[in-house]
């Protein structure tokens, strides 16, 4: 997700520098200037945009001697676009206010094919202010962006996304599933579901993969869904909010993943739905 971010980024006119982990990463992406490190690729810059796996990722490049919050010149905003849990983002935004720096949580919508056409969806949250200033970083990434209040809030935002989005691919799995008992063709279905009354781009685009069986290449993958849905249960029970869906979808995610299955797109917690029913993955 980060090079084609990056990219448009350059594109747009932003003079960007990027580090990854993998630096092979960095130098195929047309018009970034390859960092060595963190600390440089932060060095004067008026925004640091992070784009990370997970909460342990997001933590350790921020926290970490040499990481962000070392490396930010004055008056510089850190634009946090991972999803990570509500917690995690309330630590970032107090620590960078604690230290003069801003702090906006942005995460996105969209696979790795959105952000190569610039067709990602943000949802910031952050002072008025800061976002402000970001708005023209966010228009040279996405096609929208909807504010939602706080960085906490923009982090929720994301969390309740994506349990819908989840909770999608459960919903359409059954329902191929219901179809294909029954001798209905799940293509035709698919058809009607995705050009009538579901026509989107989450029925559109995992309602064909999991009608296809196309696992691969993913764009995102089972164990990053599994991530996801973990917080958006500790959000739920930090809110005390039941969501007795999240939990099936977990369950689901889990036995995929005990079955080796960690790594195929996230549309594959269709096979878990396809054996229980006798079908095969």
């Amino acid at each position: 997700m980060g090079a084609p971010m990056a990219r448009n980024l350059a594109a747009a006119g932003f003079a960007v520098r990027g580090w990854n982990r993998t630096s092979s990463r960095v130098s195929r992406v047309e018009g970034l200037a390859p960092a060595a490190s963190v600390s440089e690729a932060c060095r004067g810059a008026e925004f640091v945009v992070s784009m990370l796996a997970d909460d342990a990722a997001v933590n350790g490049l921020t926290y970490e001697a040499g990481g962000i919050l070392e490396s930010l010149s004055p008056g510089a905003v850190h634009i946090g676009m991972s999803t990570v849990s509500v917690a995690t983002t309330e630590r970032l935004e107090r620590a960078h206010a604690e230290k003069g720096f801003g702090y906006i949580a942005a995460p996105v919508f969209g696979r790795p094919e959105a952000a190569e056409k610039k067709l990602l969806w943000i949802t910031p949250g952050g002072p008025d202010a800061l976002l402000a200033r970001a708005a023209q970083l966010f228009a040279a990434m996405g096609q929208g962006v909807f504010p939602m209040g706080t960085a906490a809030q923009a982090s929720l935002a994301k969390l309740a996304g994506n349990f819908l989005i989840a909770a999608t691919i459960e919903s359409l799995g059954e329902a191929f599933v219901l179809a294909e008992k029954g001798g209905l063709a799940p293509a035709r279905l698919q058809e009607f579901l995705s050009n009538t009354l579901f026509a989107s781009p989450i029925v559109k685009g995992y309602g064909t993969r999991i009608v296809k069986q196309e696992w691969t290449p993913p764009g995102f993958t089972l164990r990053l869904g599994l991530k996801d849905v973990r917080l958006v249960l500790a959000a739920a029970e930090g809110f005390g909010a039941p969501m007795p869906l999240a939990e099936l979808v977990q369950d689901r995610l889990e036995t995929a993943i005990d079955r080796g299955r960690g790594e195929i797109d996230f549309a594959g917690l269709a096979t878990v739905i396809r054996e229980e029913a006798g079908l095969g993955a």
